[in-house]
This record gives structure tokens, sequence and C-alpha cells, in this order.
């Protein structure tokens, strides 16, 4: 199919051009031209009315099926562009729905896309019952007044239908979650912006096999796989892609998918570093704002620069440290390592992970007292899987400092071991010296 592209930029309004024609491809669109324009928004057209004599004189020459704007247009400028040009005209975030719509398989990503859709459907519906009130056109595509309002109607019974059923859906997941953590599982969120290599850091993470291609938006659906990270149990999910300027009805949309991230214990913001700064900054802050929309910005957040195999060395350090500063301003706390996931190089990723695991809040510091006779190695075994081992005092009786996951105590039940937590026995030690 036959598209032509526009593009407009501004002083509050810059679009990567390179972005839009890789949206373009990855909706399969042949594009023999993107008409660019550097100017401020016309409120009827978006572009302006000589830059729009232009469109429609390349319209004539081309026969486009479609004409693509990279910018957001309004229900009244879709509408006077479609009139002026007698060609389908549409906006970036359907062009973004489009590709939802290609990749979803799962019956809860199309669910997504298809509220997504409609939601984005409802005020290109009311411009038209508006128009045709003012008896500017038939219809809403091709229908009369009425039907466009019948239409609405029944726009807004599925929307409903469908957030009923998605409830059931993050219902269920929260009851496999709940169960993951009741097993001591530490769950990790892979998030970033599209095309970033989520879903091969997945893949090599679990040594499974997950879709992965050099395309934007291969993973709609939630992905979780295990892996092993210093006896630790984690598992990690893969989630959707960001891109800039996400809008709100998409976030709410893929909301069950995204809630992944907001119950995650440690976020993994992935960013491909191949990259030149101004496009990796650009990608950073808007995987930041749609972190800081879903209020998740105060969780331990690894930052893993991926692509390094095919960058020089300068060039990373340079991102890393420029990547380190920009997020002290906004997210202190948050690690920056240098990864590979299509070479497998991943050391200090894992090392961060392991440092960051023992001060999560689900851990808390324990006392084990193994009386004499007791297994030892066993409860030193258990103790590695479940928490992080602080200190071993040999005697007559084993004492054992421990972090370890509060819901995972019932694992040393049986071993002959007493519990204390550390804070309340330091406490009942320091009243006692005090008598």
């Amino acid at each position: 199919m036959k598209a032509i592209g526009v593009i407009r930029t501004s002083r509050r309004e810059r679009l990567s051009k390179d972005e839009f024609e890789e949206l373009l491809r990855s909706a399969g669109y042949d594009v023999p031209t993107i008409l660019k324009q550097n100017r401020g928004e016309h409120p009827r057209y978006n572009i302006g009315p000589g830059k729009l004599k232009e469109l429609k004189a390349l319209v004539e020459e081309l026969k486009p099926d479609k004409i693509i704007f990279a910018n957001r247009l309004t229900p009244s400028q879709a509408y006077n562009l479609w009139k002026g040009l007698n060609v389908e005209v549409m906006d970036r975030w359907q062009l973004v729905l489009e590709i939802f719509e290609k990749r979803a398989h799962s019956k809860e990503a199309k669910l997504q896309v298809e509220l997504a859709s409609l939601q984005y459907e409802v005020p290109l519906v009311k411009e038209a019952i508006r128009r045709i009130k003012l008896g500017d056109r038939a219809g809403f595509k091709g229908m009369g007044e009425y039907q466009t309002q019948q239409y609405l109607k029944h726009i807004r019974y599925r929307m409903g239908k469908i957030r009923k059923e998605l409830d059931r859906v993050r219902a269920d997941r929260e009851v496999k979650r709940k169960r993951r953590e009741e097993l001591g599982f530490i769950l990790i969120a892979l998030a970033g912006y599209t095309n970033a290599g989520k879903s091969t850091l997945l893949n090599t993470l679990s040594g499974e096999d997950v879709e992965a291609r050099q395309q934007m938006f291969t993973t709609l659906d939630t992905t979780t796989r295990r892996f092993q990270l210093g006896g630790k149990r984690v598992l990690v999910t893969d989630t959707v892609g960001f891109i800039d300027n996400l809008p709100p009805f998409i976030v709410e949309a893929f909301h069950s998918t995204l809630e992944e991230i907001v119950k995650a214990d440690i976020l993994l913001l992935v960013l491909d570093a191949s990259e030149a700064w101004s496009e990796i900054r650009r990608k950073l802050l808007a995987s930041l704002r749609v972190l800081r929309e879903l209020k998740t910005l105060d969780k331990p957040m690894v930052v893993a620069l991926n692509k390094i195999d095919v960058v020089s060395s300068g060039h990373s350090f340079e991102v890393k440290r420029l990547t380190e500063e920009l997020l002290e301003e906004r997210v202190p706390g948050a690690r920056v390592v240098w990864i590979s996931a299509k070479k497998k190089t991943l050391d200090e990723l894992y090392r961060v992970l392991e440092e960051i695991i023992p001060g999560l809040p689900k851990y808390r510091p324990f006392r084990i007292r193994i009386s004499p006779g007791g297994n030892v190695p066993k409860v030193l075994s258990v103790l590695s899987e479940i928490g992080e081992v602080l200190k071993v005092s040999y005697g007559e009786e084993t004492v054992v400092e421990a972090l370890i996951q509060v819901g995972m105590i019932k694992e040393l039940t049986g071993l002959g071991v007493k519990i204390e937590h550390l804070n309340e026995a330091s406490k009942a030690e320091e009243s006692e010296n005090n008598e």
C-alpha cells in the first residue's frame, strides 16, 4: 500500500524523521516521499495552506492510498485534510495502532489494541456528529446522522465490555503474581523504548527463544521467564515498548500489561547505546516520562546500555557518563551498566542485580540459631536461596545472621532452627545489658 508521509516540526514539536520512517516501514507502507515543513501548528490543517497545496499536487501525481502525518491531528484537522485532499488521512497514533493490530497475537493483546483504537475513534465520531448538525457532511465513514450516533453508542458499549474482560485478565495475573511471590521469586520487569533489544535480552537471560526482530513493537504480549542469579529465584518479564509522547489512551488500554512494571521489584530499563547521544537522551527521557506516569520511579532501577558490541569503547564511555549525569538529576540511585544481549555480555548486569536484591523491601534481617547436631550445611543452603547470608558464628550452637524474604521464612521450618528478627533481638540484648 502506498502512502505519502508528512512531518511538521517546530520549536514546541520536535519529531524524529528517522523514527517516523521506521514506523512507516514497520507498518509495511511503500513511501515514495515524505513532505517536511518547519512551522507552528496551523489550527485548520496542521500544516500551512501553502504546504497543503504542495501536498495536493503530490496526491494528484502519486495517487497514494493514504496520507500519514507524523504529528497528532485533531478530529477537525483530520476532517479538513480529508475534505481538501479526497484521500484517507491518518496520524502517528493511528499508524502505531495499525502496527499494534498486526503484532497482537494473544487474546489480551488484541483486546488492548481494540480498546485503544476505539478510544481514539470516539472524538472522531463526535466530530462527525457535530459536522452533520452543521450540514457539513453525510456522516462518519459514509453513515448518516442516526447511524453515526448509534455507532458511537456501540463504541461505548464495546469499550465497557473490553474493560471488564481485561479486568478479569488482570485479576488472573494478580493471582499468578502472588503465587510467584509466595514461591520466593524476585520480579524484574524489562522496560524501555521500542526496538532497544528487550526481547533479545530476555532470551539471553532465560536461555529461551522468544520472538525478537529488528522492528518496532515486536512485543505486545507480556512474556515471563525464569533465570538463575546467584542461587536466587528470579523471574524477568518483557513488556510493550515505549515511544515518544505515548498518548494516555494507549497507556490506559495497555494498563494490564504495563502493570507488570508497577508490580516489579526491580526495573531493568534497556537503551540502544549504538545510537547518537541525542537519540539515546530523547528515548531515555520518553521512557522516564512513562515510568513517572506509572508512578514507578521510586523502584530500584538498572539502566542497561545495550549493543555495546557494535560501538567503540570511546562512544560507550561517553554515553555511560552522560546517562549517569542525566539520571543523577531525575532518578538518583539508578545504576548504569554496559551489556550486549546478542553477544551475552552480561557480567556487570548480574553483579549489579546481586547487589540490589538484598536491599529490596521484601528482605528483612534475621538471626537463625542452629542447635547442636543441627544440619548446618542444609540450613545455609536454604538461606542462600531465600536470602543473603551476612555472618556465621560457630560455637556450641551455630548462629547465622541473614537477610531473608519475609514470605520465605516458612522454608526454614522443620530444620530445627530458632528464628529471631535481628532488629528485635538486638533491642532485647541491649535492654538486658542496660539492666
